[in-house]
């Protein structure tokens, strides 16, 4: 099939950008999963589910952005940019995910904190009054 050059063109962009979204997927399923592995079985199964997801989510963007023709240059841009990804942005993606979580994990506990507070309170109060009493 003859294509037009600005239609190639714009295939690998959206090729680049697509190993790109790859990329980054990966680093949030690093983030979440953990990098330490207890259970061997476990870890291959969340693998192998992983990459199914993310291999139908690039294939629908591709579908959507070039009507699914994979050329084999669609192929190299996609792991040109998953490359790309992975040695210039990867670390920083990575850090700034792990202080995002930590940030809202201590929103969390705050939170949950002023909400218990006054219950806590309470229970402390009638601990007290039980003790005095006795």
């Amino acid at each position: 099939m003859i294509m037009s050059i600005d239609i190639q063109i714009k295939m690998m962009i959206y090729s680049l950008f697509t190993g790109i979204i790859t990329g980054i997927l990966f680093d949030v399923y690093r983030t979440i999963r953990g990098f330490e592995n207890p259970n061997k079985v476990l870890t291959v199964l969340e693998d192998i589910l992983f990459w199914i997801l993310v291999g139908l989510l690039d294939f629908i963007f591709l579908l959507y952005n070039n009507y699914a023709y994979i050329g084999i240059y669609v192929y190299g841009f996609l792991f040109l940019g998953i490359f790309l990804y992975i040695k210039f942005s990867s670390k920083v993606f990575i850090k700034t995910i792990n202080r995002i979580l930590l940030f809202i994990v201590k929103i969390i506990r705050v939170v949950l904190n002023i909400i218990m507070y006054p219950f806590n309170l309470f229970y402390y109060n009638i601990i007290k009054k039980n003790r005095n009493n006795s």
